[in-house]
């Protein structure tokens, strides 16, 4: 792999990818960035957790004319947690140059608020189509001077039914612009789409499938009934730490995640009941080694940030074969190894023959003993969320929350792990051991000479199993 410096890039630029430990380009970067830099319109197929937004982002920003604070960029996200981590990404991009105002504009979020922020335009905006759309018909967000238009996870646009959104979009746009469209599989609708609206646009596909280096697939057969006692015993026999664990429905979710937790396994859901705070904090919660288990339907097979994951496992065979590909996509990132589990139930070789067709391997279910369900030891997490109400837009820095809750001397930097902030809250995760003394310094210290409101995020924590 060749290091960013192999590229033209600014020194600025440059310094600021070492300073994010981005030294080598990966596949995707290599291949689209110098195009990018061009100005060419692109059509990118590669897989998930390949470095797709830093291939459009370190292009985008590297044109960016800063002194001009009009919009320049639109880049176009399928939900709301994408677009919030797209954006996360593009400031630390952005970090090699003051001044440039990345707004994020989704649905679920204040529009009065966000048509607020509007009023001094953004260099770049991230969004969501429908809120984009009718932020635009409203005249609140202008485009005028729109130099480059980003589709992010485009076929997961398609499967949501937002291609119509995406052309009324269009037609709001500037007709001379960059146009750049990635995604993880092309169907022809997503190709009919980059014919109408792109410029002679060059074709980019890059490890569009996960090896088997890295990572493991294994598919078994196991009854509708058996699938709980299934999960919980891969869990047990493998111990990933970190483990993300797909069903088709909230309804599956939800009765999976309370017959883990019956076992004393620590866990979370994330569905589309959830509200915007609800589906933050719970990434978060787990990002951050909070809790081990996850269960989630597809709202979190794309793009969300969640840093490394041991293992996969679909408790539902997904749909479409692509859908597999994404989902398992979410554990071996970035050269690291992952374990992929999925559960076949009776009637379901159909899907299994059109994995064999897609992704050009065998694949022949093996027989589970879920036995071992009932001799599993509770797990419980190693860190606990420190919750502050103050975030980005009370000017409060991670550093400032570092200082607060280390200055007295009664906790080590060493004890507090990742700290996310939100436009009006942080979370820091701190070792469970040292949680309980960590909020009682936040509430007796101050930030900046102004004290707020702190609080744990519990987990769900069984003392042990109760199924029995």
């Amino acid at each position: 792999m060749k290091p960013f410096s192999h590229i033209n890039l600014s020194q600025s630029m440059l310094a600021n990818l070492d300073k994010l430990a981005y030294h080598t380009m990966t596949p995707v970067q290599e291949a689209a960035l110098p195009p990018v830099l061009k100005g060419k319109d692109l059509l990118v197929q590669a897989k998930t957790g390949s470095g797709k937004t830093a291939a459009f982002g370190i292009g985008l920003l590297e044109q960016l004319k800063i002194e001009s604070f009009q919009l320049q960029s639109l880049v176009l996200c399928p939900t709301r947690e994408l677009a919030l981590q797209v954006a996360d990404e593009l400031r630390r991009l952005a970090r090699f140059k003051s001044h440039i105002k990345i707004l994020t504009l989704t649905g679920g979020m204040n529009q009065h608020k966000q048509e607020q922020s509007l009023t001094h335009q953004p260099h770049i905006v991230v969004g969501t189509p429908g809120r984009i759309a009718k932020l635009l018909k409203r005249e609140s967000l202008l485009v005028d001077n729109l130099t480059s238009f980003v589709l992010d996870e485009a076929d997961r646009m398609l499967d949501m039914g937002f291609i119509e959104d995406i052309r009324e979009i269009m037609d709001f746009l500037p007709d001379h612009r960059q146009n750049l469209c990635f995604s993880a599989t092309f169907p022809e609708e997503i190709k009919a789409l980059g014919r109408d609206f792109m410029n002679d646009p060059r074709e980019i596909t890059v490890d569009i499938f996960h090896g088997k280096e890295a990572i493991e697939q294994h598919f078994y057969k196991v009854p509708v009934e058996e699938r709980g006692r299934a999960v919980v015993s891969l869990l047990g026999e493998y111990k990933p730490s970190s483990a993300l664990i797909f069903c088709n429905t909230k309804d599956a979710c939800r009765r999976l995640s309370e017959e883990m937790t019956s076992y004393g396994l620590s866990n979370l859901s994330l569905h589309g009941d959830l509200e915007q705070k609800e589906r933050n904090e719970v990434l978060i919660r787990f990002s951050n080694g909070s809790c081990p288990y996850l269960v989630a339907t597809d709202v979190a097979a794309r793009g969300l940030d969640i840093g490394r994951m041991e293992a996969v496992i679909n408790y539902n065979l997904p749909f479409e074969p692509e859908t597999y590909i994404h989902r398992i996509g979410r554990t071996g990132r970035a050269g690291e190894s992952g374990q992929a589990f999925s559960l076949v139930k009776e009637g379901e070789e159909f899907r299994i023959d059109r994995l064999r067709e897609l992704m050009k391997r065998d694949i022949t279910p093996e027989k589970l003993d879920t036995s071992q369900a009932d001799s599993v030891k509770p797990v419980s997490p190693g860190m606990v969320t420190l919750k502050i109400a103050a975030g980005r837009k009370d000017k409060i820095s991670a550093g400032h929350i570092v200082g607060a809750i280390t200055g007295s001397g009664e906790i080590d930097g060493n004890d507090l792990g990742q700290i996310d902030r939100l436009d009006r809250a942080s979370y820091v995760a701190v070792k469970k051991n040292r949680a309980d003394l960590a909020l009682r310094i936040m509430r007796e210290s101050s930030i900046k000479g102004r004290r707020y409101k702190a609080s744990l995020l519990g987990n769900s924590k069984p003392s042990g199993p109760s199924h029995t």
